[in-house]
């Protein structure tokens, strides 16, 4: 009667309140209770309602104290619940060895009272600690043996619990039927339980075993489902599934829908900085953009997930950056670092499947992936029966024969073993013999290209040699002749005063022949013989202008040309002296066919970063066919309007010294208007 009076007081205070008041309350009516089965009950009732507040610290001191009554008045389902609720506090602290243990003999217990429903209970979650430690084969059997028995009472949130152990266990070991079948069951159970956390984990990881089965249809329904739901406005959420329903749309080419997921994916996901769910989304995007042919920005964003993926070692997505780097560099038929990223990925691809191998003993013996009635029955035990004497001789004999066949064996396979060894040693010696050939005649055909090389080279250098003789022996003769023949005038005295004065200009004229043959000569001669090298510099060009202007100046006027200078101070990046080469010889083929009354046009400007120098002329400009023979590494020339003579070296002289500065040099000209050569020049240090 006391113990009534009692608990209707305590249950009048405490009325009403939270839970946190019950659990109170249940430890002030405990410690009213005299020592006997209802106080197991009540102290049983304490713990369930700590332990599911996870208070487990508190829980487990009351375990202590109701261990010791339920021991001192044996009371054998309390004693079965103690231990049960003990080994779920070890298994919340990550016991593991403890909690097996408190399962197993409550388990026990639990049979002894022929109670399947704990029994039920304790299954599901000894199942539950090996799915979570990597025992997925032990730990399904364990969660199938609990759930006839949960399905029967309608025992939601143990089910909850069983059917999402199962589907984890069978994801695991590869049985993604039976995965979709339990994440499907877990997703009813919690959305009666109104867990929509849960509900969403089940519905991604469906979406992933329907992606992993190609059914992408399906895929996008159970994202989309997430999408829907209460929780997608949390961007942990969103910048998860943006990326991965986006890259189910593109197994579609629903290139609309895939590019507006993914950029959601993307800006959520740089904005949060999530690192993980960046890289699906950049290896989709470049997939995406791979596909339209938006290979810069392809590749760019291929670059950066790669990275990524190297530094969270995520190898599953890095394999995939493998595979679309080399599509990519096979599109830009860059087919050397294509077969790099062909090997990088079958070489990670091959790590990864060993890796499964070695982790997944299911590829080697098939997991039983349905329930064993045996599989919690201890092994039989096996008897031995005493031998008796004529067992031990037939045994012996056996045993002897046995003997004889193994050191026969052993003999013959040290002789086939002696038989492969030399085998082995003659094909090695063979190959050995094989690779030394192979070298030598690597090193005669590498000699033999050098021969031929140098061959060439020395039959260059003799062309050069008989190109110089002959020019040398026809114009530079020509002007040095009528030199000498006006010198000759002179010391006989057949010239006057007036008629000398007259064959000046041209004495003049001729002399500056001579000297510019000479000078296209000597750097002709040294770009044929490989030793011209150019030494850079920042130099104005309009001084160019100026001195190379001062040089011809006279000879201008002498022929009644105009000259316009529109030269700017402006700087170039090449060597000054073989620049000033260049505008001496162009100066001088404008002078060269220009008649009187033409004009000569200098200029220079600047376009993309260069310095474009032009020299123009009004003379007879070049016809077509000419103007592709311009420019060639062979003589060419044609008479001036004054019947100048030339070698036909000076612009091929120009191509080299301009293109040795990383330069170009071009001419436009049409026939009776005139010619313009354009030289392109940079204006610092090319990169």
């Amino acid at each position: 009667m006391r113990r009534i009076i009692t608990f209707l007081m305590c249950l009048s205070v405490f009325i009403g309140l939270s839970q946190t008041n019950e659990i109170d309350s249940l430890a002030i009516e405990l410690a009213f209770q005299q020592q006997d089965s209802v106080k197991v009950e009540t102290s049983l009732n304490l713990i369930k309602r700590l332990y599911n507040a996870k208070e487990y610290d508190r829980a487990f001191k009351y375990i202590i104290e109701s261990e010791k009554l339920t021991n001192t008045i044996n009371y054998k389902r309390g004693i079965a619940e103690i231990t049960y609720y003990k080994a779920l506090i070890y298994a919340q602290k990550g016991d593991y060895i403890n909690a097996i243990s408190g399962y197993t003999k409550s388990k026990t217990l639990f049979k002894a009272l022929d109670d399947t429903l704990n029994i039920a209970k304790v299954n599901n979650s000894i199942g539950l600690i090996e799915i979570q430690r990597g025992n997925y084969a032990k730990g399904l059997q364990f969660s199938l043996a609990a759930i006839e028995e949960l399905e029967k009472r309608n025992l939601v949130s143990d089910l909850n619990i069983a059917y999402s152990n199962l589907a984890e266990a069978y994801y695991n070991v590869g049985a993604s039927e039976k995965a979709i079948e339990f994440y499907t069951k877990a997703a009813e159970i919690q959305e009666r339980l109104n867990d929509a956390k849960a509900v969403n984990e089940s519905n991604i990881k469906l979406a992933e075993l329907y992606s992993e089965k190609k059914e992408h249809r399906k895929a996008i329904d159970y994202y989309e489902k997430v999408l829907a739901s209460s929780q997608s406005n949390n961007d942990s959420i969103r910048g998860k599934i943006l990326p991965r329903i986006g890259g189910e749309y593109l197994k579609f080419n629903d290139y609309d829908k895939a590019s507006r997921y993914l950029v959601q994916g993307y800006n959520i996901n740089t904005r949060k900085n999530n690192q993980e769910d960046l890289l699906i989304t950049l290896n989709n995007l470049g997939d995406l953009n791979l596909q339209q042919d938006r290979l810069v920005l392809a590749e760019r964003q291929l670059t950066e997930a790669g990275e990524i993926a190297k530094n969270l070692n995520n190898k599953a997505e890095l394999l995939r950056h493998y595979k679309l780097m080399k599509t990519l560099d096979s599109t830009r038929k860059r087919f050397d670092r294509a077969f790099v990223w062909q090997r990088e990925y079958y070489e990670l691809n091959r790590s990864l499947n060993r890796n499964k191998v070695e982790l997944n003993p299911s590829s080697i013996e098939p997991e039983n992936l349905e329930l064993d009635p045996d599989f919690d029955k201890p092994a039989n035990t096996l008897v031995t029966e005493q031998p008796t004497t004529s067992s031990l001789s037939d045994s012996d004999d056996r045993f002897n024969r046995f003997k004889l066949i193994f050191y026969g064996l052993l003999g013959a396979l040290a002789i086939v073993s002696t038989f492969l060894v030399l085998i082995y040693l003659k094909r090695n010696s063979n190959i050995k013999y094989m690779q030394e050939l192979e070298e030598k005649n690597i090193k005669i055909e590498l000699q033999n290209e050098a021969f031929q090389e140098q061959t060439k080279h020395l039959e260059n250098v003799n062309n050069v040699k008989d190109k110089l003789f002959s020019i040398v022996s026809h114009d530079l003769k020509d002007s040095l002749s009528s030199i000498n023949g006006f010198i000759d005038l002179l010391k006989d005295g057949s010239l006057s005063r007036e008629e000398f004065d007259n064959l000046i200009p041209e004495l003049s004229e001729n002399a500056n022949n001579a000297s510019l043959l000479l000078f296209n000569l000597l750097n002709w001669s040294k770009s044929q013989m490989q030793s011209l090298e150019p030494k850079p510099t920042l130099f104005d060009v309009q001084e160019v202008f100026e001195e190379k202007i001062n040089l011809i100046e006279q000879r201008m006027e002498n022929k009644g040309i105009t000259l316009v200078d529109h030269s700017l101070r402006d700087f170039a990046y090449a060597d000054r002296s073989m620049f000033e080469i260049v505008i001496q010889n162009l100066l001088a083929n404008a002078l060269k066919f220009c008649k009187s009354g033409d004009t000569i046009t200098v200029s220079n400007h600047i376009s993309n970063g260069s310095c474009i120098i032009s020299v123009a002329d009004t003379g007879v400009g070049i016809s077509k066919q000419n103007l592709e023979k311009l420019f060639k590494n062979t003589s060419f020339t044609t008479v001036g309007t004054n019947n100048e003579k030339g070698t036909g070296l000076g612009l091929s002289i120009c191509k080299e010294l301009v293109e040795l500065n990383n330069g170009k040099i071009w001419v436009e000209s049409t026939q009776g208007v005139g010619s313009t050569f354009y030289v392109q020049l940079p204006k610092s240090r090319p990169s």
